[in-house]
Parts: structure tokens; C-alpha cells; sequence
């Protein structure tokens, strides 16, 4: 009788949040493609975890018990709660990890090969070394946030630091990190900076990880992705665009699907998609400029205003009556959108974004250029690299003043300045989508990291 062959199982740790949930599951589906079984370890008890493991019938899903309480991370920060999350979860993870390995002792569906953590989960590379299954870092930002946020992780009381506190200082360029300046450096809005510099101490380095998987492409950033081999002495796998190569659903917000249908009314290129992310904030002041640019423009627009986003209101409430009215004449507003078949809408001319790395990446994957206004952590670093390096975005820096609203958005949407930045978009994403073909450097990359997992073995 033919023996029934055996899947290596890999076990994945993602951060429960949106932006990095996504990135985690996509890796998932690619590696279940490639002949690998699936499990998924998740964190208890907050409300940003994964919930409907339906839409992944072949993964295995099981749960990290924590003590921390659902309002925790808006009680600490998030920066706090990723401290606190590391420092607790060491010992139930060992635990839920042993568990799974005296279960699929001689199980034919196969003990873990390896665990593949999310970079600021770090105590499952603790726990991995100590029961002696190799371990995988994996990155859902970029090559060149990585590189900043581990060259600020090491020295977090000199020269990270000090520019940022001198009269002018944060408009200087980093040595070494052209075109950055400092205040594009990835600080956090949710956390002071010698807290966030500990965090980057602990999570961008590999420890005992036996390589780095990154959700980036060489296209855009072959020489950051060699500066960071070279700096971590290990392999490093970028197999991004993930959502080209691996479309998986895991939207933790309620999709609200209207805005496809009113999409279908619009011309070609002609709507402005506004959404800042699952994460960022806006003062109502802001909120207001921005509004009144946007009416301005008479462009039409779709708007995500996520419940709870703005400063004082629980969500578009606060609009003025004469904003609501030309809402219904030329705009839609949706408290979240499917964003993937947004941007790739053929009515979509443009993406306001706060520059998340996820939503970068979901851009230039459609050539959609950008208006960037980036609000934390690696948002500021990609927002940089749409304007000055790849050149299909504009950056809106200081306060937000409806004229300077007004004119960045016909800069982009009716002047030949957006016509060439709709080129130059159009042309990245025909690299990214070569990129994730058979041959192309991502899909190559994803062949190698199979190969050198099957390479790895439990002791």
C-alpha cells in the first residue's frame, strides 16, 4: 500500500491587527499552496483578533490565553500593549506550542517545521528556541523601515534621538538614508520615543531566527533588501506584493459593499478614494480642511470615515449641513471599504492614504498614485519613498489648509504633473505584477523560502 505523503506544518504568530493580519494570512494561503499545512496562533480576548476562521477551512486555528483585558490597548497605547503582550504571552505560548507537539507526534498531517512570527511578537522566538523548533521573523513593512527601525533599536539615546529635539533638526537628512529625513524616521503618535525605541530593540532584529521574510518586492528596493541581508547575516525572502500572489479575505471590519455600486455610476479615473487605515486618528479641525478641499475640487469622492477615527465624534456627524449636501451630489461616504477592489475600480483616479504599508503596496499594485498623508510608525517612511523615490505621490506635510488640499488633489487629478505620476504608477505596477509571476524575483523568492523550510527540522 502507497504510503500517504506527509504536509509540514508551519505555525504562524501574526500581530492581531488589521495591517498585519492581512499580510500574515496571505503568507498562510501561499505557503498552503506550496504543500504546507497551516496553523494559526492567535492571541485571546481582544477584539482585533481574527474571529471567523470559516473563511480558511483548511487552516488550523488555535488560541494564545492572555490576561489582558479587551480595553487594554486603548487603556495603554499600543505601543504599552505590545510591550505588555510579549512580556505575558511567553508561558501560554509554550504551553498552546508543546500542546500541538505531543498532539502531532506521528500525525500524518505533521509536526511544525518551523514557527513564522510577526516581527513584534517576538516572544515566539523565545519560545521556539527553547523547545528547539526553528523560527522564522516575518515583516510586514518594508525593507527600508526595517533597516530604520533596527538601526534606531540600537541607538536609541544618541543620534535617532537628539535631531529630533533641536530647533530644525527634524528637516535634516539622515546620513546614510537618502532621501529621509529625520522626521520620517518611523516614530509612533501612540507612544513616547524612548518607549517605541525598547519596542524597536526587541522586535527588528532576528535573534536565533533563521531568516527574514519580508512583504516587499526587489523592484522597489533592491538595495535596501541587500543592506539588510547584509546587516542581519541571514537569508531575506521578499516575496511581496503577498496580496498579488496570495489573495486571501480577512477584513476584521464590516465591509459595506454600496460603494462598488456607486462606483459603477462614476467615469473612469475621475473618483478620489480617501481612507486612512484601521489605526489612525484625525483632529476635527483637520477633518474639516480636508472636507472643504475636497468639495473644492469638484472631483467626485469616496470617503472611508472609520467609527470612532475623529477627534470628538462617534463619525461623520459633525459634517456641516452644505459638506452633507454636496455629499449627495458628488460623493459617498462608507465607515469601511472593500479596498482591494476599490483601488483596482476603473473609476478611481486616485488614493488618499495615510501610507500604510498594506495599502502602498494595494495601490501601485493598480497604478493608482497617491495623495500621502502619513500618520505613524512606518507611514511616514513609505510616504517619503512615493514622493521622492518612486515619484507617484504627493506628500502633504504641515497643517491642513483646504487651498493647499485643493491644489495637491488637481495636482494629481487634472494638471499633466498626475498624468505623469499616473505613468510612472502604471509602470510599477507592471514590475510588481511580473514580479509575482513564474521567473519574477518575488515568485522566485517564495520557491526558495519553501525550499529552505523544508530544509528545517524539528530536534
Amino acid at each position: 500500500m502507497e504510503e500517504k505523503a506527509v504536509r509540514r506544518r508551519v505555525v504562524l504568530v501574526p500581530l492581531p491587527a488589521q495591517g498585519h493580519i492581512s499580510p500574515m494570512m496571505q503568507l498562510a494561503k501561499a505557503l498552503h499552496l506550496k504543500g504546507f499545512s497551516i496553523t494559526v496562533a492567535q492571541i485571546e480576548s481582544n477584539p482585533l483578533t481574527v474571529s471567523d476562521a470559516d473563511d480558511f477551512p483548511h487552516f488550523r486555528f488555535v488560541t494564545i490565553p492572555t490576561s489582558l483585558p479587551e480595553p487594554e490597548l486603548k487603556i495603554v497605547g499600543l505601543v504599552e500593549f505590545l510591550t505588555k503582550l510579549n512580556e505575558i504571552c511567553a508561558v501560554s505560548f509554550k504551553e498552546c506550542l508543546s500542546k500541538l507537539l505531543q498532539q502531532q507526534q506521528g500525525d500524518d498531517d505533521g509536526i511544525p517545521s518551523c514557527v513564522i512570527y510577526d516581527e513584534y511578537m517576538y516572544f515566539s522566538g523565545a519560545v521556539s528556541k527553547e523547545l528547539k523548533i526553528p523560527s522564522i521573523v516575518f515583516s510586514t513593512t518594508n525593507a527600508t523601515a526595517f533597516i530604520c527601525r533596527s538601526a534606531q533599536g540600537r541607538n536609541n539615546t544618541n543620534e535617532f534621538l537628539a535631531p529630533l529635539r533641536e530647533p530644525g533638526g527634524q528637516d535634516k537628512l539622515v546620513p546614510g538614508f537618502h532621501p529621509l529625513r529625520y522626521k520620517d524616521l518611523p516614530t509612533s503618535a501612540f507612544a513616547p520615543l524612548e518607549s517605541l525605541m525598547k519596542l524597536y530593540a526587541n522586535a527588528a532584529q532576528k535573534r536565533t531566527a533563521s531568516a527574514v521574510i519580508i512583504n516587499t518586492a526587489s523592484c522597489l528596493e533592491s538595495s535596501s533588501l541587500s543592506r539588510l541581508e547584509q546587516d542581519l547575516q541571514a537569508p531575506v525572502y521578499p516575496v511581496g506584493p503577498l496580496h498579488m500572489a496570495a489573495s486571501a479575505s480577512c477584513s476584521l471590519l464590516e465591509e459595506d459593499r454600496s460603494c462598488i455600486e456607486w462606483l459603477n455610476k462614476q467615469k473612469p479615473s475621475s473618483v478620489i478614494y480617501i481612507s486612512l487605515g484601521s489605526l489612525a486618528l484625525m483632529e476635527h479641525k483637520d477633518m474639516m480642511e480636508m472636507a472643504w478641499g475636497l468639495a473644492n475640487s469638484n472631483q467626485p469622492f469616496l470617503w472611508v470615515i472609520r467609527p470612532g477615527s475623529i477627534s470628538g465624534s462617534e463619525w461623520a456627524e459633525s459634517l456641516p449641513e452644505e459638506f452633507s449636501r454636496i455629499v449627495s451630489e458628488r460623493g459617498h461616504i462608507v465607515k469601511w471599504a472593500p479596498q482591494k477592489e476599490v483601488l483596482s475600480h476603473s473609476a478611481v483616479g486616485c488614493f488618499w492614504s495615510h501610507c500604510g504599508w498594506n495599502s502602498t503596496l494595494e495601490s501601485i499594485g493598480e497604478g493608482i498614485p497617491l495623495i500621502c498623508r502619513p500618520f505613524s510608525g512606518d507611514q511616514k517612511v513609505n510616504a517619503r519613498y512615493l514622493d521622492r523615490i518612486w515619484r507617484v505621490g504627493i506628500q502633504l506635510e504641515g497643517e491642513l489648509e483646504r487651498g493647499g488640499v485643493e491644489k495637491a488633489l488637481r495636482r494629481l487629478m487634472v494638471n499633466e504633473e498626475g498624468a505623469a505620476m499616473k505613468e510612472r504608477a502604471l509602470c510599477l505596477k507592471e514590475k510588481l505584477k511580473a514580479s509575482v509571476k513564474p521567473g519574477g524575483t518575488s515568485h522566485n523568492a517564495l520557491d526558495e523560502l519553501v525550499s529552505f523550510i523544508k530544509t528545517l527540522q524539528y530536534k
